[in-house]
């Protein structure tokens, strides 16, 4: 087995330069949290940025100080796939989110209070700026490789397009160029579900002192449906019941409402992710569509970019399903651009990048020893 990682103390950097949002709004300043794992070398040509998903944070690898594990720990760490005994890794958590980033839980200095739903809408591209001015505050003047799935594998794209000659490598995985209709309706049913719960106060639940916890365990029950594909669904719960047999009731009778019911609970209360947060991903997640600045055409978007590419899809993801890749692999393809696709087959659907996958860890593996010649990780 491989050594576990731990991380280095996660570190914020207060940006006092204002950012200019792509909604025409602006952050007079904000803070950016987080971790780094493995030793930056002499000429910092080793660094590897990795962005997160919905849900996500600066906490990918390792386990911190309340025993947390990364998110993405079976892929980060001595001897993994982004093998930290050769590159320096960075995350860091999304403006806008509640992990110690600025966002609606910060204090907003105009007003001394809570920003709550005065927080400004959040774009990938609002991200992908303010990521790169961690960059420059870091003194790292390109990244070996930027890798990212789900909402992170859009960030990627974004950084190839809004700063292409800064990342020599763009890993994306299980992403997709924009959202189908079907996609932004889930958004929609589940920032419903938050904002129809009486304890929303329309989005100042916090100086009410209060949580729309129901709101919130009904959205995260929603998106976990589409995180998990029907096959996966059937092998881990098929009709099971709880009891052994129908209590002809509304109560909770089959096993997958039980686990439901439970991932629900767990993301309202024990992960306590705030409400406005939640809102604010989803909104990003909907707007991402680069190609619409490009007479909606993505080999135009993705004209300018410089880097090498992986793009990697999962077989059962319904949500992000291989399709959407195949767009993306086009349009690179159309720009004669390095690109490398694998499509995995997996049971899991859309969370399969998350998990254990032989034939996804060898692939990741065999990108990142490439990725580790151009970062020259022996040099001076």
């Amino acid at each position: 087995m491989c050594e576990q990682i731990q991380p280095t103390q996660a570190e914020i950097f207060s940006f006092e330069t204002p950012l200019e949002l792509a909604s025409g709004n602006q952050l007079p300043r904000y803070d950016l949290i987080y971790e780094t794992y493995g030793e930056l070398n002499a000429d910092a040509s080793n660094a590897i940025l990795v962005c997160h998903a919905l849900s996500g944070d600066h906490h990918v690898s390792g386990v911190d100080s309340d025993g947390k594990p990364g998110w993405w720990n079976g892929y980060i760490g001595p001897g993994k796939a982004i093998d930290t005994n050769e590159f320096f890794v960075v995350c860091s958590n999304n403006l806008g989110g509640c992990r110690g980033s600025t966002g609606p839980t910060s204090i907003n200095p105009e007003t001394g209070k809570v920003y709550g739903p005065d927080f400004p809408i959040m774009t990938c591209r609002d991200w992908v700026q303010s990521q790169n001015a961690l960059r420059e505050h870091l003194g790292i003047e390109q990244w070996v490789a930027l890798v990212g799935g789900s909402m992170g594998g859009m960030q990627v794209l974004q950084w190839a397009i809004d700063y292409p000659e800064k990342l020599k490598h763009a890993i994306v995985i299980a992403a997709a160029p924009k959202l189908s209709a079907q996609n932004i309706a889930f958004n929609e049913v589940a920032r419903r579900a938050i904002m129809s719960d009486p304890e929303f106060h329309e989005g100042r639940f916090i100086e009410h002192n209060t949580t729309p916890k129901g709101g919130l365990a009904l959205a995260r029950m929603l998106g976990h449906l589409t995180y998990l594909s029907d096959d996966m669904m059937g092998i881990k719960f098929g009709r099971e019941l709880r009891e052994g047999k129908l209590q002809y009731n509304f109560g909770v009778e089959f096993q997958v409402e039980s686990y439901l019911r439970y991932q629900g609970e767990k993301f309202a209360t024990k992960m306590n992710f705030d409400a406005n947060t939640y809102l604010l991903m989803t909104k990003a997640l909907d707007y991402f569509d680069p190609a619409s600045e490009f007479e909606d055409d993505l080999s135009k978007a993705l004209a300018q970019a410089q880097a090498k590419f992986l793009v990697v899809s999962f077989t059962s993801d319904w949500r992000f399903s291989p399709e959407r890749s195949h767009e993306i692999v086009k349009a690179l393809l159309d720009n004669d651009a390095d690109v490398s696709y694998a499509e995995i087959q997996s049971e899991h659907g859309h969370d399969a990048f998350l998990l254990p996958n032989a034939h996804y860890e060898g692939v990741f593996r065999n990108y990142m020893q490439r990725v580790a010649q151009d970062a020259q990780v022996n040099g001076d």
